[in-house]
């Protein structure tokens, strides 16, 4: 009998806890009689053919590591029929009949188009991105551990904000959702968090800085998603010099300090289970699905649910930042 194999790569940005999700899928794809591949820097190793077999000892050591020991990749080459096709030679000279996807929606949409046009390759994907902003699942591999990295790091910029009496716009990831700026808002004692769900307007900006800066405070912090539309934290510190010039203003871009560090343990543990529940669906004859989790239960979710739904904010944290921030 031929023997047949379970790929698995990492696509898109790399997110705190890919590693332990590697390790889980590795571990309980040999713990239930499987052999595992890795593929090296996602979509792009698939269609170069960066393909080594994994084993236990592979990912010893690796739970605690943040990034991914796979490496990750943006391929545009996979958007191509003939990079897909490159890829799917790829799994059959590997004889791997299963794939495995750790990334975000638009690693997800790729492995959706791919699953479609080769059917005799099954499609499993984790979400693994810093956004949390894929539906289905209350909570994406890596998005605790860049909460609490941005967290630890307004905690310091605040030291430098009440020492000088500055307005500080912290800039953090998620252009298209505002999980991360919300709640690192609420965690961080911020005044205010500007996100795409709830974009400030003239008037909303007007009000916060009355609201913000009564005589009981002569600084505030406020919290940014990144946005190629307006321009993030620059445009609003732009705004704030030319129409309240009496404040000072600093812009504080966080960048990739949020995507790196160790995983913090709610991450390992998220991406464990997540990591074991794929090597489960397999086992239950899933295909082309995401695994998530649901009100701590691991669940199922169509690659298409997972990529168009829009995953809501729950627009109640904006009256709990509103009301603690006065």
């Amino acid at each position: 009998m031929e023997e047949k194999y379970i790929g698995v790569l990492c696509s898109g940005g790399d997110a705190p806890g890919m590693n332990a999700a590697i390790r889980a899928v590795t571990r309980s794809a040999i713990c239930n009689g499987f052999k595992v591949k890795g593929i090296y820097r996602g979509y792009e190793g698939l269609i170069a053919g960066e393909v080594k077999e994994l084993t236990t000892e592979t990912v010893s050591n690796t739970i605690q590591r943040g990034g991914t020991i796979l490496k990750t990749a943006r391929s545009k080459d996979f958007m191509t029929e003939a990079g897909r096709q490159k890829a799917y030679e790829t799994l059959k000279k590997e004889k791997i009949s299963a794939l495995i996807i750790i990334g975000g929606n638009g690693s997800l949409s790729g492995a959706y188009t791919f699953a479609n046009t080769y059917a005799d390759i099954v499609c499993i994907g984790l979400p693994g991105t810093i956004d949390n902003d894929l539906y289905g699942t209350d909570s994406t591999i890596g998005y605790d551990t860049a909460l609490n990295t941005i967290v630890e790091c307004v905690d310091k910029i605040r030291d430098t904000a009440t020492s000088h009496d500055r307005i500080f716009f912290v800039e953090v990831m998620g252009r298209d959702a505002g999980f991360l700026a919300q709640n690192s808002a609420i965690a961080s004692g911020a005044e205010a968090a500007i996100i795409p769900e709830d974009r400030t307007d003239a008037d909303q900006l007007e009000q916060f800085i009355n609201r913000g800066f009564r005589k009981t405070k002569n600084s505030c912090i406020v919290i940014v998603s990144e946005s190629q539309k307006d321009g993030g934290a620059m445009h609003y510190a732009e705004r704030i010099k030319k129409e309240y010039p009496q404040y000072e203003v600093r812009v504080s871009i966080l960048g990739h300090l949020q995507r790196g560090g160790s995983p913090s343990a709610f991450d390992r543990i998220l991406a464990s289970r997540l990591g074991v529940g794929a090597i489960q669906a397999l086992l239950e004859g899933q295909r082309n699905v995401l695994i998530g989790i649901h009100d701590n239960e691991i669940v199922y979710i169509p690659f298409i649910e997972a990529i168009k739904g829009d995953k809501p904010l729950d627009k109640s944290l904006i009256e709990v930042l509103n009301e603690l921030s006065i």
